[in-house]
């Protein structure tokens, strides 16, 4: 994952979805998706484009995307589709940056606090009984084999869950947007949200500092969030996360 250059070559359809609005790439994810902001006169949006993906699609993002903005800050879906090889997804802007901006690469200190005590402000907003989605442990380990994953037979059992809350489903650090005072404003790509124990998601953010951040944040997006380490669901739901 990555910020593509300023050249990025602007797909046909996303130029057609954007229509007059001014674009630019900002994100690249790990299968080659890329997201544009689009500036126009009716307001800035932005366009998420990118190959159809087994593990998730677009069209879930939007159900899961609706589902959310009931209860916390998501963005509103304005437009969502696909055809036989790609998928699209437009979303109104929210305020805030990425956790990952410059900005705040540059003050780890308060962009780990943001995500922490976000991911935290998400787990208790988001209602598990209403909700209508799962990232449990079976059902990712069922996904992943129709992907022709192998997963390491050690990893087909659980720890027992801690808290079952409505996770995120990808709570690296980018996912959080975070305002110019520090505070968290919104959660983006929620593509996997669903029900599971909490620590399929702090293990994920936690271990994600490191990728963004470099060495020695994982402790203060614990002590954001508000938990103290717990060594065996960490290293079970990293594993989980990088096996699948």
């Amino acid at each position: 994952m990555s910020i593509p250059a300023a050249s990025e070559p602007v797909p046909e359809r996303v130029r057609e979805i954007a229509g007059d609005a001014a674009l630019e790439p900002v994100w690249r994810n790990a299968i080659g998706g890329v997201t544009f902001r689009a500036a126009g006169t009716d307001g800035i949006r932005f366009v998420k484009f990118g190959p159809r993906n087994a593990e998730t699609s677009m069209r879930a993002e939007a159900e899961r995307l609706r589902w959310a903005g009931a209860f916390t800050p998501v963005p509103r879906v304005l437009e969502q589709g696909q055809d036989a090889t790609h998928e699209w997804l437009v979303t109104e802007a929210m305020p805030g940056r990425s956790a990952v901006d410059p900005r705040w690469i540059a003050d780890p200190a308060r962009a780990v606090r943001a995500v922490g005590r976000g991911l935290r402000a998400l787990h208790e907003a988001l209602p598990v009984v209403e909700c209508p989605f799962s990232w449990a442990v079976p059902d990712r380990l069922a996904n992943a084999a129709g992907r022709g994953i192998r997963v390491p037979a050690d990893l087909r059992d659980a720890p027992p869950i801690d808290r079952v809350v409505v996770c995120h489903g990808d709570a690296c650090v980018p996912n959080t947007l975070v305002a110019e005072d520090g505070e968290w404003t919104a959660h983006v790509d929620l593509g996997a949200l669903g029900v599971a124990d909490r620590w399929a998601d702090i293990a994920v953010a936690a271990m994600s500092t490191t990728w963004n951040y470099g060495p020695g944040w994982e402790e203060p997006l614990l002590a954001a969030y508000g938990v103290t380490p717990d060594a065996t669901r960490l290293a079970y739901y990293r594993a989980l996360w990088n096996a699948t």
